[in-house]
């Protein structure tokens, strides 16, 4: 029998996580015969740890993301500026009080459980609306309101790795996104989403992505189909059915540049949870 390691981010530098960690996932990786990374960034601190790992990056239901319906925003004026996804370690709350002070007239819409956190360090601002969390079938109805979205997240132990599914969601309802200097973010998309690290250049970032121009819009907008093109749970029922039993080995998406310390990231085989996936028949070689 085959152990695959599903590696979807460097849990041993979460707030709170056990010590034993390390150790545990070191004799994971002994054990595995085959391991996926969930991003570049991960892959790049792995990839000499074991003679058989690939980088397999979340993929997205573009589908679901495109059908939004504006509702439960109505008594909230515009621009609306939102988030959605768990409120932890992962959130700089310097940058969301940041933008809520630079700009009364912003609404910030946190949607999301607050966990790990204490609730009380929260901003609080009139402009700041933590709406909780939300079901994945509400979340294009709230997409559809926002003028931006926002990637927040701080340079630390737990964000290092990360490589942010939201990223594709945000670029299937093709609104303007906004993030801080995220690897797995920053690299692939530097060219899409506006980006800022300290609270004063995250602020400018915003004002920049609500003045854009239709132009600028329209080129933003086709990179983002251009990468959903290449990695979307549409493309996996086209090129595999619904059976989740592709055939063969996996290719590189657009933009591996064949260097050394290049990441070959995979847009193939999707399961449920919209992860990417590759055949694991090829990946794993031939059964004895």
């Amino acid at each position: 029998m085959a152990v695959v390691y599903d590696c979807m981010d460097e849990l041993s530098l979460f707030l709170g996580a056990p010590a034993e960690l390390v150790a545990r996932e070191e004799a994971l990786l002994e054990r595995a015969d085959l391991v996926f990374t969930g991003g570049r960034s991960l892959y790049r601190a792995k990839r000499h740890r074991h003679r058989n790992i690939h980088c397999f990056p979340s993929s997205v239901d573009a589908d679901h993301f495109r059908r939004a319906r504006p509702r439960r925003q109505a008594g909230t004026s515009h621009p609306r500026l939102g988030f959605f996804g768990v409120i932890d370690e992962r959130i700089d709350l310097s940058i969301v009080a940041g933008a809520a002070d630079a700009h009364p007239e912003w609404q910030i819409i946190m949607l999301g459980p607050v966990v790990k956190i204490d609730p009380a360090l929260l901003p609080r601002r009139p402009n700041i609306h933590y709406a909780g969390p939300r079901s994945y079938g509400e979340l294009p109805a709230y997409l559809a309101g926002w003028d931006v979205c926002l990637l927040p997240f701080p340079r630390n132990d737990a964000t290092r790795f990360i490589s942010p599914t939201k990223t594709l969601e945000y670029m299937a309802a093709e609104r303007p996104i906004v993030s801080t200097h995220i690897t797995d973010v920053a690299e692939p998309y530097g060219d899409i989403v506006y980006l800022g690290s300290t609270p004063a250049e995250f602020v400018a970032a915003c004002e920049a992505a609500l003045r854009e121009e239709p132009g600028e819009h329209v080129r933003r907008v086709g990179r983002m189909r251009e990468v959903l093109a290449g990695t979307s749970w549409g493309l996996h029922r086209r090129t595999h059915g619904t059976t989740g039993d592709g055939g063969g080995a996996p290719q590189p998406s657009r933009g591996t540049t064949g260097k050394e310390d290049a990441v070959a990231c995979h847009p193939s085989q999707m399961n449920r949870s919209g992860r990417s996936r590759p055949s694991w028949s090829s990946a794993l070689g031939p059964r004895a």
